[in-house]
């Protein structure tokens, strides 16, 4: 039946500070009207579900009817709170893959990859979609076989600093604390602006937690599948007949992933058809497909990454754009405050990522009753500073 509580409130002398309420703190309530185990179902509800469903959830399966306004107070609560154990609860995980992919049967190296990507966003306020950005860290074993993901995701931010400080803070944190041989890096993206300048300004650059003195080897890949969008480009501009463009595509696309070096075979064919004639898609739009293929040479050798068991496809940051957003967060006629849509967004990664358990239990036992003293106390200690 019903239960009735009396609370107490603790006021201290300084001003300016608010009070505590004892009996709320013990309990470990959350925003100071739920439990914790109320709180748990609402967030992870609210992690996967629209505010209606969860509301009608949470009636339906727990006899509790709250109001919207307060199930965003929880939900916030409650992400700020596991978003600060996050980040070590990922790297346990990926620390654990890692030692199943080492002890793994094979003839290569263990893979860490990474990879990150933007997705256009629903904002309020705002005459046009914004950028929010996702990031993923996968783990291979010896034979090439992804063993597990953990996700990052961001809201759209200026630069996407906070994705880049949150994914190079985890990156470090694993390779610090993995103690067996240093599995092959790869970073694995299209070849936009934002991963692109990640690569070059911190990537590249990033020491080895282990041995500071040495920068740490990355195998850089443009996704397969962009560079096969370039390829059916070229196509379009060097022929006119829609059946010789799928069938020249068709060849280089397989010349590029399963031949050595590949991309040059690709250039070579494509400036022999363009110096016999005219394109008929236009120069610009040949330069255009032909330069980015050039510009990215290095980052190119599909036949070399499959030798080495590396992935060569950017799927798993692909899937993830959907996963932590689309699927949540751009249904029919939504749309987002930065800061309502960073509370769903923590929480979707750290449930996508397979650790909610690990850091909701984090987040229980690291709650600590504030230090605030009282009037007494204030005396107790003005008279031993006086004696």
């Amino acid at each position: 039946g019903p239960i009735t509580l009396w609370r107490f409130p603790y006021r201290p002398i300084e001003e300016k500070v608010p009070g505590i309420f004892p009996l709320e703190l013990g309990l470990g309530l959350e925003a100071g009207r739920t439990t914790p185990a109320l709180a748990d179902r609402a967030a992870l509800h609210a992690a996967q579900c629209t505010q209606q469903t969860t509301l009608e959830t949470l009636e339906r399966d727990h006899g509790v009817k709250i109001s919207a306004h307060l199930l965003r107070k929880v939900t916030a609560s409650v992400s700020q709170g596991m978003g600060e154990h996050r980040q070590k609860a990922q790297a346990d995980k990926l620390l654990r893959l890692l030692k199943t992919a080492n002890e793994s049967r094979g003839n290569r190296l263990p893979i860490l990859a990474v990879g990150r990507d933007g997705v256009m966003l629903p904002i309020r306020k705002e005459s046009c979609y914004r950028e929010g950005a996702a990031a993923t860290v996968t783990v291979f074993d010896r034979s090439g076989k992804r063993l597990g993901t953990v996700y990052l995701g961001t809201m759209p931010e200026p630069l996407q600093l906070l994705l880049s400080g949150q994914l190079t803070a985890l990156i470090q944190e694993v390779l610090k604390r993995w103690e067996g041989p240093m599995p092959r890096l790869v970073y694995i993206t299209d070849a936009g602006h934002h991963p692109t300048h990640y690569y070059e300004q911190v990537l590249r650059r990033m020491a080895d937690p282990r041995c500071p003195e040495r920068l740490l080897q990355w195998e850089r890949v443009v996704d397969y599948y962009h560079a096969c969008l370039y390829i059916t480009k070229l196509s379009e501009a060097l022929f006119y007949d829609p059946r010789r463009q799928q069938t020249w595509a068709a060849k280089m696309r397989r010349v590029l992933r399963d031949k050595p070096q590949g991309i040059h075979r690709v250039l070579h064919s494509a400036a022999a058809l363009r110096h016999s004639g005219r394109p008929w898609g236009g120069a610009a739009e040949y330069d255009k497909a032909y330069n980015y293929l050039r510009e990215h040479i290095g980052e190119l050798d599909y036949h070399g990454y499959r030798k080495l068991h590396l992935p060569i496809g950017s799927g798993i940051t692909e899937a993830a754009c959907k996963t932590v957003f689309t699927q949540r967060m751009k249904q029919s006629g939504m749309a987002w405050n930065i800061a309502s849509g960073r509370s769903i967004v923590d929480l979707r990664v750290i449930h996508l990522s397979g650790v909610w358990r690990e850091v909701r239990e984090a987040h229980l036992q690291g709650k600590d009753c504030p230090e605030v003293r009282t009037q007494l106390e204030k005396h107790e200690l003005r008279c031993k500073k006086a004696a």
